[in-house]
């Protein structure tokens, strides 16, 4: 029986949808403003005493603005733009106690005892001091494991919930299309297949089984969805900022309906039925209409067509950046709140929305529907009743070695001419060179807190390398500038060696001298930055230094393995022996790519994104639209590397594909000497069909790992609903885009 002395929305046998009613129907309008604001910054709440951490006037400001907080952005993020480091800032062992004491404050301060939201960046780990770093999205689509990618994925939720946060901010959505925009390691590649697969994962693993209305393992009270090791997803950006125009940050998307629903959408959909608890809008326009202020987006598909019923992010001040088409920032929040959104960024334009209602710009029942999904999700965390951490924090070690698993899994060889890898035993004297050798600054990717520890690619190789192996190490140059002064050195280092590793690539590590715009993206790129948030590039190339290096060290005849550690696809020319990209591969990924040179691992990465011969090329994506277009009559029209291909140091051939009532099966035979993974891809052309259709789709793929000499019937789900239409294709099971195109295809007929 319901204890009628209690508010309904106290009792936590009632339902969430009761509670929530309930509670909505006690607040009042600037209380209910107050859930929709997230304006402070996190770091800001806070000040590191001797003896702790105090509160700071800004954050009592802030609650007595509202009678309380809605939510909090960044608590425990850590990184040059918000100046926390080891020095001031939380670590893993007393973050749970900063956020208790920011959580009492703020409890205290509402009338009604309503908690805050903590919300966190999680891009590829939580975005905090001690916290485990994974390799970026780019190099989690190079593995196309979304097993592994889930188990990631349910370590990072697991330290974000045992430090005291709550909503995982995590970049899922974008699709790399056009290489030159700096966030493209955030993205999990060019194919939308692909990266709606590894959505799924990434919520399965925050999230746990919600389908159901508990979470897997205990949840904290009657009701709760999310278990204390769980975290709800907050996906971003919805959506079509992977293309952009000119591949610029934030600018805009001139994106037909057609291409927005084929290819930029499908991961976003992917993650509302895998039951994303939210989604981020995105800065860049839809046909003229910016994301965080479109109705027929947010609205009229979203939530009609789809039938999401999570929160609604903007990005940071995405809702003010509207009063460039409204007139004033009051409107602005007003156009926000009746497409769609629910939670402001930083934004004054929510701060005004009594002021909204007042001049008729937007209703209290819209306020009081966007008001029900944050306290919806508050109840669904167990917050009313345990509004402090309650999980033990999982083990760093445990995280290490998923973040190295990840990066082993994405090194992918591009070509290996002569067999210069894996490493010979018979190789004694190996030259180390490159800006990217040696240290692991530069392996993190953008959205990284400041690390005590990590490894190398020469650290690595110092380990791993057989006793004996005389190592030899020169930079001979930085990541950019045109100094060629270190190159004489590195060259004699190579040529006294039998072996020639040269790290080249880029960065996106931020320093505090960078220039931040108001929403923390680089307004210039400083030092040896070259990818992120920001720092977009209109050639592709690797600068005059680091080309001149490679051109010394390949003269010099010693064989030569060249490792690109990046964030984008960069274009190198194809001089050296060997060449293998890791893409930004976390604190340890130089354990990862040393195991793999030296053959302790095998190379079973596969690319996310085709590598153009040129920027001249752009874009260069596989599933372009079937058209009888010819080449350049200066250049090659295809990519150096298409979207898939990747070598091992074993072969495998593949049988004719045959369909197997609802599955497509092929055997897969290992034909080399050595133990290996292939990647079985799917892909379908479509023959007829109503519109123009792509060249190639990927439809399907499964990771298959077989012995030297062992032959498997390998079975794929061939699920013809994803199709959406009814005629003939053709499939084609390949190991790469590229030779999908080569080998003999099965026609299907569809029916209704």
């Amino acid at each position: 029986m319901t204890d009628t002395t209690t508010p309904l929305y106290r009792d936590p046998n009632a339902s969430v949808d009761a509670r929530v009613q309930d509670l909505l129907a006690r607040m009042t309008l600037r209380e209910k403003v107050g859930q929709l604001n997230q304006r402070m910054y996190g770091w800001d709440a806070y000040r590191r005493t001797p003896d702790g951490f105090e509160l700071t006037d800004a954050l009592r400001a802030e609650t007595t603005r509202f009678a309380g907080l809605g939510a909090l952005y960044g608590l425990f993020r850590a990184d040059a733009w918000s100046g926390v480091d080891h020095t001031n800032g939380p670590g893993a062992q007393d973050s749970a106690t900063l956020a208790e004491l920011v959580q009492r404050h703020v409890i205290d301060s509402s009338r009604l005892g309503i908690p805050a939201l903590f919300v966190e960046e999680v891009p590829h780990g939580h975005m905090a001091l001690d916290g485990t770093v994974l390799p970026v999205n780019l190099a989690v689509g190079a593995t196309w494991d979304p097993d592994l990618y889930e188990r990631a994925a349910a370590h990072a939720a697991a330290e974000l919930r045992a430090r005291g946060g709550h909503l995982a901010l995590v970049s899922a959505l974008d699709i790399a299309r056009d290489p030159r925009w700096g966030r493209t390691e955030e993205c999990f590649g060019e194919d939308p297949h692909l990266a709606a697969r590894l959505t799924e994962a990434l919520v399965r693993g925050m999230q746990g089984d919600t389908t159901a209305g508990t979470a897997v393992g205990e949840a904290p009270v009657a009701g709760a969805v999310f278990a204390p090791d769980k975290a709800p997803v907050g996906l971003k950006h919805f959506s079509g900022q992977g293309a952009t125009v000119g591949g610029r940050n934030s600018a805009e998307s001139e994106l037909g309906l057609r291409e927005l629903h084929e290819i930029h959408l499908p991961a976003a959909r992917a993650g509302v039925r895998a039951g994303a608890a939210a989604l981020m809008s995105a800065y860049n326009e839809v046909d003229g209409l910016p994301c965080s202020g479109n109705r027929a987006l947010l609205t009229e598909l979203l939530r009609d067509d789809w039938g999401f019923e999570g929160l609604v992010m903007a990005d940071g001040l995405a809702v003010d950046r509207l009063a460039r088409i409204t007139g004033d920032k009051v409107a602005a929040g007003a156009l926000a709140l009746n497409a769609g959104v629910d939670l402001s960024l930083w934004d004054e334009g929510f701060t005004h929305l009594e002021e909204a209602v007042e001049r008729g710009l937007v209703s209290e029942a819209t306020v009081d529907t966007a008001v029900a999904r944050v306290l919806r999700l508050k109840f669904s965390l167990g917050l009313f009743e345990h509004p402090y951490a309650t999980s033990e924090l999982p083990s760093p070690q445990q995280g290490r070695e998923l973040s190295t698993a990840l990066a082993r899994a994405a090194v992918t060889l591009l070509h290996n001419d002569g067999g210069v890898l894996p490493i010979p035993p018979t190789v004694s004297r190996i030259a180390v060179i490159g800006p990217q050798s040696a240290t692991y600054a530069h392996q993190l990717g953008d959205y990284t807190a400041p690390r005590r520890t990590g490894v190398s690619v020469l650290d690595g190789l110092r380990r791993l390398a057989p006793p004996g192996t005389d190592l030899r190490h020169a930079p001979g140059c930085a990541l950019t500038g045109d100094d060629l002064s270190g190159i004489p050195e590195a060259v004699a280092a190579a040529a006294a060696s039998d072996l020639a590793v040269l790290v080249l690539g880029g960065s996106s590590a931020r320093t505090p001298d960078t220039d931040f715009d108001a929403n923390g993206a680089a307004r210039n790129a400083v030092s040896e930055m070259t990818c992120g948030e920001g720092a977009d590039l209109a050639g592709l190339s690797l600068g005059r230094a680091q080309h001149a290096l490679l051109d010394a060290v390949t003269a010099t005849s010693t064989p030569t393995a060249v490792v690109l550690i990046q964030g984008r696809p960069h274009v190198v020319p194809e001089r050296a022996g060997a060449l293998l990209t890791a893409w930004y591969p976390g604190p340890w990924g130089g354990e990862a790519i040393a195991g793999t040179l030296l053959g302790h691992a095998e190379p079973t990465g596969r690319l996310p994104v085709s590598i153009p011969r040129s920027v001249a090329q752009l874009p260069v994506h596989y599933n372009h639209k079937d058209t009888e277009y010819g080449g350049y009559v200066d250049a090659d029209a295809e990519p150096l590397y298409s979207f898939g291909h990747g070598l091992s140091y074993t072969s495998f051939a593949y049988g004719p594909p045959r369909l197997a009532g609802n599955a497509i099966e092929v055997d897969v035979t290992n034909t080399g000497k050595r133990h290996g993974r292939s990647v079985v891809q799917v892909y379908v052309r479509r023959l007829l069909t109503p519109v123009w259709p792509r060249t190639l789709e990927l439809h399907a793929f499964h990771g298959v790992e077989l012995a030297p000499g062992e032959r498997r019937r390998v079975g794929i789900p061939f699920g013809t609903d994803q199709l959406e239409q009814v005629g003939a294709v053709e499939i084609r099971v390949a190991e790469s885009a590229r030779a999908a195109l080569a080998v003999e295809p099965l026609v299907v007929r569809l029916r209704a």
